[in-house]
């Protein structure tokens, strides 16, 4: 029966903490702050500045996936509630699929690249949007 009590302990805990984690999205709204990390849009390549021209008309996206929500799982850019960011297609010649390259626009305008498909990020600083 003891047993029993700490396994539902635990699970209590965890859901508690993944609730709080959830409502309560680290502070990251200063990252990244180091300036490796910023890109500027001359240093975007072609196909990301096409992107963010697009971005900037409100389209026609190429891909059904573009301007939906970004989830940020990965916890890499600033956190907000869910919805703050969307992810838009960045062509990578050669690729048969989208490829690893995005903008990620969230609702305050700013700009985020990534080249390998969620795993880093760079501020564009140069980009904001205007929502």
């Amino acid at each position: 029966m003891a047993g029993r009590f700490w396994i539902l302990l635990a699970v209590i805990s965890l859901v508690a903490l993944w609730w709080y984690l959830e409502t309560n999205p680290l502070d990251q709204t200063a990252l990244p702050t180091d300036p490796g990390a910023a890109i500027t849009v001359a240093r975007l390549p072609a196909e990301g500045q096409e992107t963010l021209a697009l971005i900037r008309r409100g389209g026609p996206y190429p891909y059904p996936q573009d301007d939906r929500v970004f989830a940020n799982r990965e916890r890499l850019l600033p956190g907000h509630r869910h919805g703050y960011w969307h992810e838009f297609t960045v062509r990578t010649p050669g690729e048969d699929d989208r490829g690893p390259r995005r903008l990620v626009v969230g609702s305050g305008g700013e700009v985020f690249y990534t080249d390998d498909h969620y795993a880093s990020f760079r501020r564009v600083v140069d980009a904001e949007v205007t929502p």
